[in-house]
């Protein structure tokens, strides 16, 4: 559809690709050509093992057939939670384009090289900033955090190493729901479910 707005678009079994997927990826690049400034922020809902839910944003980093891959220290709440209950949900929303993605499904950590790649590109500050920050303890104040992060320049002239700790996670999708805003609100929504047969 040409020339037509997006968020005026319809969305049928007609007009998506088989796979999930691939559906997600022309999605995708539309996002990263028009939403500003985070088209890959995703919210990521977790919860305790009692079920008390959390949520928070991360960033995606990669996807493919495997899944949705983010990164994230291993200790914090979200960690903590994705430990006890690898049941968890991302959200992406597009709002320039009026779309919404929705994917459930269980986290795997993903192989320890494929963290060690990612990290080895990460800024420095960010590399130190891993050791730094102890995620969802208390700390006596910034000044603390900051005197930690001299410490650890101190102590990685050259090379930071990936902290045990700091790693990535591969959701495995079980559903994908595809949501398009329309006028007078008659949303669109298409929904993949993995079958048995792991299609």
């Amino acid at each position: 559809m040409a020339g037509v707005p997006d968020k005026l678009q319809s969305l049928s079994e007609a007009e998506v690709a088989h796979d999930p997927i691939a559906q997600f990826g022309e999605w995708y690049e539309r996002a990263l050509a028009v939403e500003k400034p985070l088209p890959h922020a995703v919210a990521l809902a977790t919860a305790s093992r009692s079920g008390r839910p959390s949520a928070r944003m991360v960033l995606l980093k990669s996807f493919d057939a495997r899944g949705f891959v983010f990164f994230t220290n291993y200790r914090s709440r979200k960690g903590q939670e994705l430990a006890r209950n690898a049941h968890c949900t991302l959200l992406f929303y597009w709002g320039s384009l009026e779309r919404q993605v929705r994917i459930e499904g269980r986290v795997t950590k993903v192989a320890r090289r494929e963290s060690e790649d990612y990290f080895a590109t990460r800024p420095r500050g960010s590399q130190l900033s891993a050791w730094a920050s102890p995620q969802s303890e208390t700390v006596p104040g910034r000044l603390a955090l900051e005197q930690r992060m001299s410490e650890l320049a101190g102590r990685y002239p050259d090379q930071v190493p990936r902290p045990a700790h700091w790693g990535g996670y591969r959701l495995v999708p079980e559903a994908i729901e595809f949501w398009q805003g329309r006028e007078d609100r008659l949303h669109d929504r298409i929904l993949y479910r993995r079958t048995r047969g792991g299609r």
